[in-house]
């Protein structure tokens, strides 16, 4: 008797516990949790899923957002197929959200005014279908509230401008590659100068006026220094030069190539049969693009790169020149054209980034420290075959 008793004394103090722990808050910076069956899906298309994320991040009752694909016609598209302009996707969020803390007009509310719904096929400095302003509704209730609310802004006389932003049925959400979530919060600085330099927050003043997302730390805009940088990179200290800066500092072919969109020839450029080790970076900025670690011999006379070495400075669109559809390369400060990808390179990308030798500016493993790109030697002390130049 004096076991049995004892043994439920035991089991009522652990009980005693549990709901004690059950009923203490949750740690400081984590979202309070609501049953699965209880939470709702709102999707949206305005332009770069990275300003989309964090605006809807801030949001009381919303539980997670998730950057992704949705729209068109490929299946697990990449970021590079959908940037490109040819799968029928649009840049999107999905926002998981309690709709006893935050109801679906309220989204729609801080959607609006963190797009610009008069600009088809764009958003921003962003160009292409893959930008477009569009609402993907889940219910059919979802379909009325986002059609009343396109109905009121249209009537009430604020726009000169038709509204072009799209109401359309959900369909399969593709998560984007894990380096794009969260990326204001993993990747700060280069979020700032990006959001910035796309005149994200000035149009959207020139849209909504007063009404406009609230600005963020973000918006403060980097420093104004008009300079090719020649140690290192920044995002908050890089200015594109004007045209007869660049005139001046460039090569002629090099200047025809990044600004003309040319091409220099095949096996007769600065690059092709390099095989040092180091980094290769953008010729008028300076950020880093492409690794020695990626290179290889594509047969083509032009220096090829499985992958990028930082694909966020990396931009890709459609090039329809030469009577046929190319994927263009692109660095994202400066602008400036380096070449095109391809769909048959080697494992493990399959892809074949062929650049040209007069965009890209070679920094030897030996000067990485001194040129201000130190992050990258572990990348080659790893590897004793590279610090030995092989």
């Amino acid at each position: 008797m004096k076991y049995v008793l004892g043994l439920a004394l035991i089991l009522l103090i652990i009980g005693a516990v549990r709901l004690t722990r059950a009923a203490s808050p949750s740690p400081s910076g984590e979202r309070p949790s609501a049953p699965a069956d209880s939470l709702a899906k709102a999707t949206f298309a305005g332009g770069c899923f990275w300003c989309m994320e964090e605006s809807f991040d801030q949001l009381t009752g919303v539980a997670s957002v998730t950057s992704g694909y949705t729209g068109g016609q490929t299946e697990n598209p990449t970021y590079g197929q959908v940037s490109s302009g040819g799968t029928g996707h649009a840049e999107v969020i999905q926002v998981v959200y309690d709709p006893q803390k935050i109801g679906y007009p309220a989204l729609l509310d801080a959607f609006w005014h963190n797009i610009d719904p008069l600009t088809p096929n764009a958003q921003f400095c962003d160009k292409g279908p893959q930008y477009r302003s569009a609402v993907f509704y889940h219910t059919d209730e979802q379909r009325e509230l986002v059609e009343a609310s396109k109905r009121k802004l249209e009537q009430s006389g604020r726009f000169k401008q038709p509204i072009v932003t799209e109401i359309v049925k959900a369909s399969t959400f593709y998560p984007a590659e894990e380096y794009h979530q969260d990326y204001y919060r993993k990747n700060p600085v280069r979020y700032k100068f990006y959001k910035w330099n796309c005149g994200r927050v000035a149009r959207l003043k020139d849209v909504w006026g007063n009404d406009a997302a609230a600005t963020t730390p973000a918006a403060n805009p980097p420093p104004a220094v008009a300079t090719i940088k020649t140690k290192g990179w920044s995002m908050t200290d890089y200015r594109k030069p004007s045209e007869t800066e660049l005139k001046q500092r460039l090569t002629p072919e090099q200047y025809k190539v990044t600004q003309k969109e040319g091409t220099e020839p095949p096996y007769r450029n600065a690059y092709w049969d390099n095989h040092e080790a180091g980094i290769y970076v953008d010729v008028v900025s300076g950020e880093p693009l492409f690794s020695s670690h990626d290179k290889y011999e594509s047969g083509t006379g032009w220096p090829s790169f499985t992958k990028p070495l930082e694909p966020a400075n990396i931009q890709t669109r459609e090039d329809k020149h030469l009577f046929s559809s190319r994927t263009e390369v692109r660095s994202a400060a400066a602008d400036s054209h380096l070449g095109h990808v391809f769909d048959d390179g080697p494992r493990p990308t399959g892809q074949r980034y062929c650049m040209n030798s007069a965009a890209l500016r070679f920094v030897p493993v030996s000067k990485l420290k001194e040129e201000g790109y130190e992050q990258y030697l572990p990348l080659f002390q790893e590897s004793k075959e590279h610090v030995a130049g092989k």
